[in-house]
């Protein structure tokens, strides 16, 4: 039927006039030029024609601005997550590969069997690595600052398909150990400290203390793989035998990134690699092999995996109001189509084609869908504002996004193609006989057409309201949840100490030692803590409970699944959080300088590793990597707190003193360097906050520091889920109001299209009320309709919304009661309006003939 009608409609505007009419004076001129001037006739007649009927032009207008504007800003934000290429050469032919598990599902592999897999491997062109980790590197030329530095392999660059901008990449023979330090800079970097300034090439620079001569820039639009910052690249100069042997053969850990040949599928490739995971997994001990797994997948899926789902929602939501809009301008055209049909025959008397009649009616669907689209760019600009307002700093890419004129020609394509399909309907109807002579007249097919419109919008706005009261329940459960912890009336201070400064786990602890000492006297302090990390945010260390030996047990711990958290904390940290000791107590100023090594450990923990036992006392040895620990004696049971997020579970957690900092840790470069200090005042965060300033300045004055208080923290974790919230349930409101405007238009054309019937029924002895129930029964109809269809409809895609749900399911009888309750009783009311104006029908005016 479809192809039928655009067959019908193609022939129309190819063909030739053939009435005298419209071929008045086009033989006196070429057909382009007649062509030409009909389209400016038609426009101008359009344009006569909006001027008169303004408030229909406008509700037309307004409708197509914001299903446009909504869809261009949101499509703005999620083009680079879902649609945009990667900047590398070939991207969709990168991939992440490694080894994962559950304290590492991100990939990793170690040098034992990272040179094997590079040496061995087939379905791969190149395979790289870098550094599991960026580290803070100090700059200690003139004006010192910290900067963010990581080690690559000399192939990074060539393997991501990526050349510097300005000199070369790092040499062959620059990747072995002992040879003079070379490092490629950001573009940043080269702008903000150097001023583009060309003579860098080859200049010596120092860092941590160290002269490093610059082989190279960057490019521009140059990204990490994994997204981290970095502003200086150095070559990870390593060898390959003692990378082999060293760390008990586990060498560097490092993630690794690889091209595949052309024709082979990330599939295939995790196919062929099975061998070689095999073989490596012979090196973990047994009881913990089921916890590995192989992992090769796109580069894009790695970026992208934690905000995908929520940008595909955010488009569905948005491309939803979208269709709403649509529909809502395809009946209100299709309404003022029928009160013209009387205009159109009387020009089709008058010798006009159905060719001009179709082309007028396109004409004028299309420069209302261009207005729409012009006054929908301005809308998105300013939706772009506040959606990068409150959007979280976890989606990638924030910084890059606006309305670029691929944005632009992407919202002028849809605004047209959604012109020509609202006006398809009008172009294609043939003026009837006989409607001359009649009041009024619409076909039973357009009334049809735009009841199943007006079902179809109530049927979408019930899927959007259902979606947002589910994740408006979420997201109330993750912000009304104990955390276990006291977040008022505190601030915290991130740290990071530099290398070059600090580079021993001593010179770290005498800095925050000195620190606390000075911040404890401050006005209105009653607190002051220091811990390598703070809850709830998951940035902790983690072991496997498997790995824990209890002394006196002949046999490991009956726990052999699952993981522990791990936390280095000052004495006073428990007080400082407001962190319960439900037995024994928590650490004391004296522990510093003790010999024994005391731990608190969590109730989940005590519960999992001492069931049936009193766990104060207990001795245990814990493992965090290839280093021996010494024996920890459990001094006290801390209540459990949300330390895995705000969505995830808790894990079972130790705390351990700073002084205590695992061999380990200290390897990975990370732990005892960045620390974050918690002070709790009497006084407002900002007074505090100047106060913790000046004392870290007048110990060091170069040091960054991120300062917010623990609230503060707390909503950013809870950012994510307060951000899809909001805009769906923007989006719910719109299509809602959509629905609303399109469900008033048919009940208000009803009733024109029903005034002579109105009108006898009402001669013949109805009263008002009976007109009353007619309309809302026709109303009723068309809602409980669309909530019916809606229904079905959300309970069939809520389901995709389960993983951004916490503590209610996708199919909640509540929320979906709730949505169909509120959108019967504002449809309800909604119709309300028309009802009231068919009671108002006058009988003899109604009945009164032309």
């Amino acid at each position: 039927m479809l192809k039928g009608w655009l067959t019908r409609l193609r022939l129309l505007l190819v063909s030739k006039p053939t009435d005298k009419s419209d071929n008045a004076g086009a033989k006196e001129q070429p057909r382009g030029h007649y062509l030409a001037a009909t389209v400016i006739q038609d426009i101008r007649y359009s344009l006569r024609g909006f001027r008169r009927h303004s408030v229909f032009t406008f509700t037309i207008v307004a409708t197509l601005m914001l299903g446009i504007g909504a869809t261009a800003a949101v499509f703005s934000v999620v083009d680079r997550i879902l649609f945009r290429p990667l900047p590398y050469a070939n991207a969709d032919r990168l991939v992440s590969v490694g080894m994962a598990h559950s304290l590492e599902p991100t990939g990793f592999m170690l040098g034992y069997f990272y040179y094997d897999w590079r040496r061995d491997q087939k379905p791969f062109e190149e395979l790289t690595s870098e550094n599991a980790t960026t580290s803070e590197c100090d700059l200690t030329e003139t004006h010192p600052a910290q900067i963010n530095c990581t080690s690559v392999e000399g192939n990074f660059l060539p393997t991501l398909g990526v050349s510097p901008v300005l000199g070369r990449n790092f040499l062959p023979d620059e990747d072995l150990p002992n040879r003079p330090k070379v490092a490629l800079i950001s573009y940043g970097l080269w702008l903000n400290r150097y001023g583009l300034d060309r003579g860098i090439l080859n200049k010596t620079i120092d860092i941590d203390g160290s002269p490093i001569r610059v082989v190279g820039v960057l490019p521009k639009d140059f990204e990490m793989p994994r997204l981290q910052s970095a502003d200086v690249l150095f070559p990870r100069a390593t060898d390959e035998a003692e990378d082999r042997t060293s760390n008990g053969g586990l060498g560097g850990p490092r993630r690794a990134f690889a091209r595949l040949k052309p024709g082979v599928s990330v599939q295939q490739a995790e196919a062929e690699l099975q061998p070689l995971f095999r073989q490596a997994l012979t090196r973990i001990p047994s009881d913990i092999r089921y916890d590995f797994h192989l992992s090769v997948r796109s580069l894009r899926d790695r970026q992208m995996q934690d905000v995908r789902l929520t940008a595909w929602v955010l488009l569905g939501a948005v491309l939803t109001v979208l269709l709403v809009a649509c529909a809502n301008v395809a009946s209100l055209l299709m309404a003022r189509g029928a009160l013209r049909q009387r205009e159109l025959a009387v020009r089709t008397s008058l010798g006009a084609s159905r060719t001009r009649l179709a082309r007028q009616s396109l004409t004028e669907s299309a420069v209302l869908s261009l207005t729409g689209a012009l006054t929908g760019c301005a809308l998105a600009e300013g939706l772009l504002r506040i959606f990068l307002a409150i959007a979280p700093s976890s989606i990638p890419y924030l910084d890059k996004v606006q309305l670029d004129l691929r944005i632009l020609c992407v919202t002028v394509f849809l605004s047209m193609l959604c012109g020509a399909l609202f006006g398809l309907p009008s172009a294609l109807q043939r003026p009837q006989d006989g409607i001359l002579s009649s009041r009024s007249f619409t076909t039973v097919f357009h009334a049809h057409l735009r009841k199943w419109l007006v079902i179809m919008q109530i049927a979408a706005s019930m899927v959007l309201l259902a979606g947002a009261v589910l994740l408006l329940r979420s997201f109330r459960n993750i912000e009304d949840q104990h955390l276990g912890m006291r977040a008022d009336n505190s601030l915290s201070a991130s740290i990071t100490l530099g290398e070059h400064s600090y580079p021993t786990p001593e010179s770290r602890l005498n800095f925050f030692h000195q620190l606390t000492t000075r911040l404890q006297f401050g006005p209105g302090v009653t607190s002051v803590s220091v811990s390598d990390s703070i809850p709830p945010e998951p940035d902790h260390f983690g072991s496997r409970l498997g790995e824990i030996v209890v002394a006196g047990r002949t046999t490991s711990t009956p726990v052999a699944a699952g993981v522990f958290a791990s936390r280095l904390v000052s004495p006073g940290y428990f007080r400082t959080l407001d962190i319960p000791i439900i037995e024994g107590e928590g650490f004391r100023a004296q522990d510093m300088t003790a010999s024994q090594h005391p731990i608190v450990i969590s109730k989940r923990f005590a519960s999992l590793l001492f069931p049936n036992e009193n766990p104060l006392g207990q001795r245990i040895r814990l493992t965090y990597g290839t280093f021996p620990e010494p024996w920890y004696t459990v001094v006290g049971v801390a209540a459990d707190v949300r330390n895995g997020g705000l969505t995830k579970e808790e894990v079972p957690e130790v705390y351990h003193l700073r002084r205590d900092m695992p061999a380990d840790w200290e390897r990975g470069g990370r732990w005892g360097k960045t620390s974050v200090v918690v002070v709790r005042s009497s006084l407002p965060p900002d007074q505090t906050a100047r106060w913790i300033r000046s004392q870290v300045a007048a110990l060091d004055a170069t040091l960054p520091i991120d300062l917010a208080t623990l609230q503060q923290r707390v909503s950013r974790l809870a950012a994510p889920a307060r951000f899809q919230t909001l805009l769906v349930s923007f989006f719910a409101l719109t299509g809602l109001v959509l629905a609303l405007i399109g469900l008033y238009g048919v009940l208000a054309f009803l009733v024109a299209q029903r005034t002579q019937e109105i009108g006898v029924r009402l001669a013949v002895g109805a009263d008002k009320g009976d007109i009353f129930a007619l309309i809302m029964r026709s109303s009723l109809k068309l809602i409980l309709s669309g909530a019916a269809v809606g229904m079905v409809a959300a309970l069939a895609t809520t389901r995709l919304l389960s993983s951004l749900l916490f503590g209610v399911g996708p199919h909640d009888p509540v929320t979906f009661g709730v949505a169909t309750l509120a959108l019967v009783l504002v449809a309800i009311v909604a119709s309300l309006i028309p009802a009231r104006a068919a009671t108002s029908v006058n009988p003899i005016v109604a009945l009164r003939c032309d």
